[in-house]
C-alpha cells in the first residue's frame, strides 16, 4: 500500500464533476445546482441552472459538505438521522449544518478510504435523481464512461 497522500482535486477535476452532473441532469430534464468542495470543505466550483429552485444552491453545497465530513454518500446516511439512529442529533450538533438528503458523494483517489479529497453535491431534483447525477460525476472523474442520455437517471 502506498503511503503518499492522494492528489487533491484540481480545478479541472471540479469542472469535470460539475459538467458531468449537469449533463446528466439536463438529459433527464431536471434543473439542478452542483457544488464541488475541496478536501477542506471549501467551494471549488458551483453552477446553478437558471431554472433550478433557489434553495438548490444551498442544498447542493450542504449535501457535498455532509458527504465530505462523514466520508459517505448522503443517500447512505438518511436512516442514520432518524429517531433512534446513530446520528440522530448530528444534524443540529454542529456550527455548519449537515444535510442528510441523497445527492452528496465524497470523492476518493485510487480507491482509498483514508480520506476524501473532495465532494460533489447536487440539488434540485428528487433525492434519487440528485444521487444519480452525483454518482455519474464521480464515475466520470474516476475514468469511467461519461454520462450520456442512456445513463441519465
Amino acid at each position: 500500500m502506498s503511503t503518499t497522500a492522494p492528489a487533491p482535486l484540481t480545478v479541472h477535476d471540479a469542472e469535470t464533476l460539475l459538467d458531468t452532473a449537469r449533463t446528466a441532469a439536463e438529459a433527464a430534464g431536471v434543473p439542478v445546482a452542483v457544488s464541488v468542495l475541496d478536501a477542506g470543505g471549501h467551494l471549488l466550483a458551483f453552477r446553478r441552472d437558471d431554472r433550478a429552485v433557489l434553495i438548490a444552491g444551498e442544498t447542493s453545497t450542504r449535501k457535498a459538505y455532509t458527504a465530505l465530513q462523514l466520508g459517505a454518500p448522503t443517500a447512505d446516511l438518511v436512516d442514520a438521522v432518524q429517531p433512534g439512529g446513530l446520528f440522530h442529533s448530528l444534524p443540529t450538533a454542529l456550527d455548519r449544518p449537515l444535510l442528510f438528503i441523497a445527492g452528496g458523494i465524497p470523492v476518493f483517489r485510487d480507491g482509498r478510504l483514508v480520506g476524501a479529497v473532495g465532494a460533489v453535491g447536487v440539488g434540485g431534483g428528487a433525492p434519487e435523481q440528485d444521487h444519480g447525477f452525483a454518482t455519474a460525476a464521480v464515475t466520470a472523474l474516476d475514468g469511467g464512461p461519461r454520462v450520456d442520455e442512456d445513463l441519465a437517471v
